[in-house]
């Protein structure tokens, strides 16, 4: 990591504990609410716009595309942008996102999110078939 990159790290405290903490990059939470996200029935994909683009081309997958977090204290905020899926009901899709997103972020960290905010950016269309060959 560069020493140009500020990381947020939330650090709790375990109660009861003799001094110990834990500590949590917002990269930990942005790739655990990115992967809930894709989860969901209905998402084609996150929206990253051109450096996820490019960092795809290159081969690098990237968790946290499409996915911004704010974390003060020990609650988060978290947007969403993603691509869905022609023909499903959005609204549907995206409470579920929100559902899934603050579900897997809270057990998991422990973190409190006060918003998952769902960001819709494009409809992804099925792709045409080919026409089959006329036989003659």
């Amino acid at each position: 990591m560069s020493t140009d990159t500020e990381e947020k790290i939330v650090e709790n405290t375990l109660e009861g504990s003799s001094g110990g903490s834990v500590k949590i990059a917002s990269d930990v939470v942005a790739t655990i609410a990115g992967l809930a996200a894709s989860e969901v029935a209905g998402i084609a994909g996150m929206s990253g716009g051109v450096a996820g683009g490019i960092a795809e081309m290159l081969g690098r997958k990237n968790l946290t595309k499409g996915v911004k977090v704010e974390v003060v204290e020990s609650s988060c905020t978290i947007d969403i942008f993603s691509i869905i899926e022609y023909g499903v009901s959005i609204t549907e899709v995206a409470a579920k996102v929100q559902a899934n997103v603050k579900n897997a972020v809270e057990s998991m960290t422990g973190l409190t999110c006060t918003a998952v905010n769902v960001h819709i950016q494009g409809v992804s269309f099925p792709k045409a078939e080919a026409a089959p060959a006329e036989e003659e």
